[in-house]
């Protein structure tokens, strides 16, 4: 799929990249309804029609990943909501093996995320992933998400990046096409984000359900 020798730098998302996304997805699609109709005394239809709504105004903008806003906008403490549902908190299974892998190949590990530094930093002490990554970035430190080409610029400059040689791994299709355009060289989805749901297909980028088909070309690129 990729010529390993051409990339020095792996860019990589969290959520429904390295870490499941059902965890994510139960939180703002379930949880976060029932606990609104709950606390407005309103249907759980009608609760999860307004936080539809809420999400909609703000997709693709860094409100939309923003903890502080939802619950600012919700009136729900969502960090602790967040704190509730630990347990449900998993890395993908093939994701440490790509890690390690990434890491004896010396190709730089940087994880580039919209989550919420204070959402970052439960699921960094929940798993084991930060023993996989040389450096990471939330976009909020930043000032745009990674939908937004200042969020690229930022990030290349930060860390004195050549673009053509990284490749960037995200579950979001619209994402990887802001990547490309901003001249990260290589592209690669998730077609699996949520392991309790049904396989995304991508158009215009390849795309894989297992981290395991890359290992091999890895290693073949170690012997030249």
């Amino acid at each position: 799929m990729f010529d390993w020798n051409t990339i020095d730098t792996v860019l990589l998302d969290m959520d429904g990249t390295l870490l499941d996304l059902h965890f994510d997805n139960h939180f703002w699609l379930t949880l976060v309804p029932q606990q609104l109709s709950d606390q407005r005394q309103i249907s759980l239809d009608a609760a999860k029609e307004l936080v539809e709504a809420a999400y909609h105004d703000v997709v693709g903008t860094l409100d939309w990943y923003c903890l502080d806003y939802w619950q600012q906008q919700l009136d729900l403490d969502i960090l602790t909501l967040h704190y509730s549902m630990v347990a449900r908190i998993q890395m993908r299974q093939d994701s440490m093996p790509f890690l390690k892998a990434l890491g004896v190949m010396k190709k730089q590990r940087i994880l580039f995320t919209n989550a919420h530094p204070k959402s970052l930093a439960l699921k960094l002490e929940h798993t084991e992933l930060a023993n996989g990554l040389d450096a990471m970035l939330s976009s909020h430190e930043t000032g745009y998400p990674k939908e937004h080409p200042q969020f690229w610029l930022t990030a290349i400059e930060k860390y004195q990046l050549n673009p053509a040689r990284c490749l960037f791994i995200d579950d979001s299709e619209a994402i990887l096409a802001a990547s490309k355009q901003a001249g990260i060289g290589f592209q690669l989805g998730i077609k699996n984000p949520d392991s309790q749901k049904q396989h995304n297909q991508f158009n215009d980028f390849p795309a894989i359900d297992d981290y395991h088909y890359l290992l091999e070309e890895l290693l073949t690129s170690k012997c030249l």
